[in-house]
């Protein structure tokens, strides 16, 4: 069942398409923090700083693996646009080779790595031992976590979001119904959360699998759609290998970031550890308009319909930052308010509300970048949107986060202008980007 993007309303398809995708990752959001919220409900400090540090780790997997599945997503959407489906089912099949091959190798060395990464976090000792047994249980079961989202990437390649949200709707389910069985009956800790997560993923595969085979949701792929074929592979990796590193990037600058704030002392470390959490969910309204963009942008560039590819970017952005006005304006009025949900420490509701008045920008700025890098993608330009994002995170979100941190110890305010200047040079450097290199582009007859 494949739906055809290159039609219709765009406003219309956009927000069909783009809304199953914000539900699916709001979930798996929610999940993530269920994980937590149930394992200290039954266990004390240790193996909740475990779970927190190792779903850490796992969410920057997660996101560097969803980010090589774009590569999937836009090669599968480009064949369809230009009508050639037996092209896409050999995109499909090279696409599950790549990533077979791929999670047992990550499996491999991340179960081998997973010692020198729980040192390189500087892991408290009480909880290093059930932080380890996480990690290697949720590195084990990573190819059914690849499986899955490898899985979702070809779906909504196919122009279909709304399967991928079932999935992840029951795999969630099954997986708090694990962490109650295996943390709260078992007693079986951090190692019980992990367990769960991944029984979880897997119940979410054999599922979807079964689903598309009795309800023909996907393209069917014969015996030589698998084999290796070196332009499809290449292709994939275009697109992919760049968002991949991004991803990596990103999360890692994260990391950098946080050991800075660390550094100021626990009350500022827990005033931006609660902002962060906010601004994760808040970013997933930017992050799905990107993914819609890629998805629905190189479906029409495959037709050739290059002035729909730009409609949806325009569609996009107009979304994206009429959310992240809406948002900033809130926080600004609302700020300590949200704040008291989370903690009743005064000296945390207002270092937290400091850090939240300037961040919370981010959502407007990064609601451009979001979307450019979308659209760079489903050009196979994805290159451009490792680069702006490196450029922005070294010239700008680091050393601007660095020095806010020197320069004003006593207040938040300035720490959390460091992103949204970062995002607003994304910005500006997609804009260049867009006029620079793709005015050409759209005056020719094929993408």
């Amino acid at each position: 069942m494949n739906n055809d993007l290159t039609q219709g309303s765009m406003v219309k398809t956009l927000f069909a398409f783009s809304l199953p995708y914000l539900a699916a990752a709001f979930l798996q959001a929610f999940y993530g923090l269920a994980d937590l919220f149930i394992i200290g409900q039954y266990e004390g400090a240790s193996a909740i700083t475990a779970v927190s540090i190792g779903s850490q780790v796992m969410h920057m997997v997660t996101v560097m693996i969803v980010g090589l599945s774009v590569g999937i997503t836009v090669s599968i959407s480009r064949s369809l646009g230009a009508r050639r489906p037996a092209e896409a089912a050999r995109y499909i099949g090279n696409g599950a080779l790549l990533f077979v091959a791929g999670a047992l190798a990550a499996t491999l060395l991340l179960a081998f790595l997973a010692h020198p990464i729980l040192e390189l976090l500087q892991t408290p000792a009480e909880a290093y031992d059930d932080a380890y047994r996480y990690l290697l249980t949720c590195f084990l079961g990573l190819p059914l976590i690849t499986a899955y989202n490898a899985i979702s990437s070809v779906l909504r390649g196919q122009g279909d979001s709304r399967s991928p949200m079932v999935f992840v709707a029951i795999a969630g389910l099954f997986n708090i119904g694990l962490d109650v069985l295996f943390i709260g009956l078992f007693h079986l800790s951090a190692f019980g959360a992990a367990l769960a997560t991944v029984l979880a993923q897997g119940v979410s595969v054999v599922l979807s699998l079964a689903a598309i085979r009795r309800y023909h949701l996907s393209l069917p792929v014969t015996r030589a759609d698998l084999v290796p074929d070196k332009e499809k592979l290449g292709n994939i990796l275009q697109v992919g290998m760049p968002i991949l590193c991004q991803e990596g990037f990103i999360q890692v600058s994260f990391l950098v970031i946080t050991v800075i704030v660390n550094l100021r002392g626990v009350l500022d470390a827990a005033a931006v550890g609660i902002g962060e959490k906010l601004i994760t969910f808040l970013f997933l309204v930017p992050s799905s308009m990107m993914s819609s963009v890629s998805a629905i942008a190189a479906q029409n560039a495959g037709a050739g319909l290059h002035e729909r590819s730009r409609q949806v970017l325009r569609y996009a952005i107009a979304t994206g930052v009429t959310y992240g006005l809406a948002v900033t304006l809130f926080f600004w009025a609302a700020a300590p308010k949200v704040m008291v949900l989370f903690t009743s420490d005064t000296a945390i509701i207002l270092k937290g509300s400091q850090y939240l008045y300037s961040y919370i920008t981010d959502c407007l700025f990064a609601s451009i970048h979001f979307c450019f890098s979308g659209f760079f993608s489903a050009y196979r330009k994805s290159l451009y949107a490792f680069a702006h994002n490196v450029i922005s995170i070294l010239l700008v979100r680091i050393p601007g986060s660095w020095l806010a941190s020197a320069w004003f110890p006593d207040t938040l305010l300035p720490l959390g202008l460091a992103s949204p200047a970062g995002s607003l040079l994304s910005a500006i450097i997609c804009c260049f980007l867009y006029r620079r290199y793709f005015s050409r582009l759209f005056n020719r007859q094929e993408p």
